[in-house]
């Protein structure tokens, strides 16, 4: 009996690869930057199961190219806003993703950019590494304090409440805007008051971003809300680049109408080298490293494979994002 044909559109850890090598006939394009399109939609054709990243993009095109032995997508992710989930689901493969895997790894990832744009980190690295530390100084580098400030969480799902949860060690008042109220015992547990997204923006000190992707997301931090932030306020997106207006944020940081801002995300990704907001010293960008450790990518990948597999065999995802596929008759 031959075995499935399988690409993987970059090489993930071993903890995923090795399972996969192990049951299929594994195609993994092995360069650090991902296929381009042509060679992507060349190098599906005939597969029955494929391993995307969010840099593919996963459409109508690509599946018909693939043909109708494809039986499965995994996604190596937890966002699968690169997949045309419709798409797939009109064509019954099921497409699966990685939740919950980089929850608290994202929420560090998020609380580090937090206290470097406050205390003002990486300016500080780039200061000394300039030569130009020559004394200590009473006025050198002054930040912000994060303990006892207010932090506004915008989308109060997995993340959004692991941010909390550490905000509760600073001794943060902590708000919250979500499109539906957490429940009164994850409120108590966590001190956290429900706002306005209006009154979010006008209180929070700190304001860090874990909303999906959506056409009502895009764009939602854009010139008139940062407008309405405090001076001094830090803003930090570990969601979506898109969710951000970067015109307006790079006009909104160079014309100190909110204090600093921390990115991990950028649209579009990666980020120009000539982007304006690189010349900003209080914008500090790093590149989509979230989940960049290596027990949570090891998982990521673990699962990853889980749900290829699983698909191939023509069972049940582990982690379907279209779990309809499997009601349809």
């Amino acid at each position: 009996m031959s075995r499935p044909r399988v690409f993987v559109a970059r090489v993930i850890p071993e903890a995923g690869l090795a399972p996969i090598r192990e049951a299929c006939d594994t195609d993994v394009w092995p360069d650090e930057l991902p296929p381009p399109r042509e060679e992507l939609l060349r190098r599906v054709e005939g597969i029955d199961g494929l391993v995307s990243l969010l840099t593919d993009r996963v459409d109508g095109e690509l599946l018909d190219r693939a043909g109708p032995q494809l039986r499965v997508v995994s996604n190596y992710a937890v966002g699968f806003d690169n997949v045309d989930v419709a798409a797939c689901t009109g064509r019954r493969i099921p497409v699966g993703n990685t939740p919950g895997v980089l929850t608290e790894t994202t929420a560090d990832l998020a609380w580090a950019l937090i206290m470097a744009a406050a205390r003002r980190v990486a300016e500080g690295d780039r200061y000394v590494r300039a030569g130009r530390w020559r004394t200590w100084g009473p006025m050198l580098l002054l930040g912000s304090d994060v303990h006892g400030s207010t932090i506004g969480i915008v989308g109060f799902g997995r993340i959004g409440q692991a941010v909390a949860r550490r905000a509760t060690g600073f001794g943060m008042r902590i708000l919250y805007h979500d499109l539906s109220r957490a429940t009164e015992a994850v409120e108590r547990e966590l001190g956290a008051r429900f706002a306005t997204l209006d009154e979010l923006l006008a209180e929070s000190d700190v304001v860090s971003l874990h909303v999906n992707l959506t056409d009502v997301t895009r764009q939602l931090i854009n010139r008139e809300r940062l407008a309405t932030m405090k001076t001094n306020a830090i803003l930090v997106n570990t969601s979506r680049g898109p969710v951000v207006d970067q015109v307006a944020l790079f006009e909104a940081l160079r014309d100190g109408v909110i204090g600093a801002a921390g990115l991990d995300v950028t649209d579009p990704e990666p980020m120009a080298a000539d982007d304006p907001l690189l010349t900003l010293e209080n914008c500090l960008v790093v590149p989509h490293i979230a989940s960049a450790t290596h027990a949570t990518r090891g998982r990521m990948a673990s699962m990853a494979a889980a749900n290829l597999l699983a698909g191939l065999r023509g069972e049940r995802l582990p982690n379907p994002v279209n779990p309809e596929v499997y009601d349809r008759g």
